[in-house]
């Protein structure tokens, strides 16, 4: 099996080109029909941070923290949260019917199933980045300015990435099998939400609950987005390293099973 896996990736990298142009096919094939096209990517974002400054900043009047000075900081510092969750549970979500719903791709002997997980990831980071291109063009509006740091952000993503890839890979597969996981994974992404630091900061708990919302896959990467962006750090590389660590273990894992479990596809399917 491990002799499988170190060719695996490699593969994956050989089919770079395969996995762009379904990327792409799939990000267009959501707004195909649509008189907006492509344009709702950029329109959809834009919308969600209006409506979340009117409510939560403008009805509202909340904080993000008692030293907060903007009463727009609260806006910002959700839309971060939100756009990381999202960038999960659109893995999440999708990934149990991926193999389910490309059934002519299982008979295809030659054809690389376990590209079609990380397509999905390619196309829920490019509506991430859209979400990211607004928040830092808002930000620049109300602050003047931007902060170096935020060039920092791909790496503060790299980890998160690559443990995506790996949960994906394993919810792909094990989709094809239990069917129910694709309405579970629903109510996870939700818990997982309310779980992390997306609504409120981790300060805000009381430290006994710090160890376990640490557990939370989203906390560092949400934490750390917010530090670059917002406020200017630079990202905490040891946390980074470690869940980097962790997240190549996840990755190995998810595609060890995936091809463990690929072999009775056809026969289920």
């Amino acid at each position: 099996m491990n002799s499988t896996l170190t060719t695996q990736f490699p593969a994956l990298w050989r089919h770079r080109q395969l996995i762009a142009r379904m990327a792409w096919r799939d990000i267009l094939g959501r707004y195909r029909g649509s008189a907006g096209g492509l344009a709702w990517s950029l329109f959809t974002p834009i919308l969600m941070l209006a409506v979340y400054t009117i409510v939560f900043s403008g009805i509202f009047k909340a904080r993000w923290s008692a030293d907060s000075t903007s009463p727009l900081d609260y806006a910002l510092q959700l839309f971060v949260g939100l756009i990381i969750h999202g960038l999960a549970a659109e893995c999440f979500n999708r990934a149990p019917v991926l193999v389910v719903s490309n059934v002519s791709y299982v008979k295809r002997v030659l054809f690389p199933l376990d590209t079609l997980p990380v397509v999905n990831l390619i196309s829920a980071l490019f509506h991430a980045a859209i979400s990211v291109i607004v928040l830092l063009v808002f930000f620049a509006t109300l602050e003047h300015h931007l902060y170096w740091t935020a060039l920092w952000l791909p790496v503060v993503l790299l980890p998160y990435l690559v443990m995506l890839a790996g949960i994906s890979w394993l919810l792909a597969a094990l989709g094809v099998y239990l069917r129910d996981i694709a309405q579970l994974m629903g109510l996870v992404s939700m818990v997982l939400m309310f779980l992390s630091p997306v609504f409120y900061p981790i300060s805000n708990l009381p430290a006994r609950f710090h160890i376990f919302f640490q557990l939370n896959p989203l906390t560092v990467i949400i934490e750390q987005a917010r530090a670059v962006i917002l406020h200017g750090q630079a990202p905490n590389f040891t946390a980074l390293g470690l869940y980097l660590l962790v997240a190549c273990g996840v990755a190995w894992a998810g595609l060890a099973a995936f091809h463990k479990l690929k072999k009775g596809f056809a026969d289920v399917l």
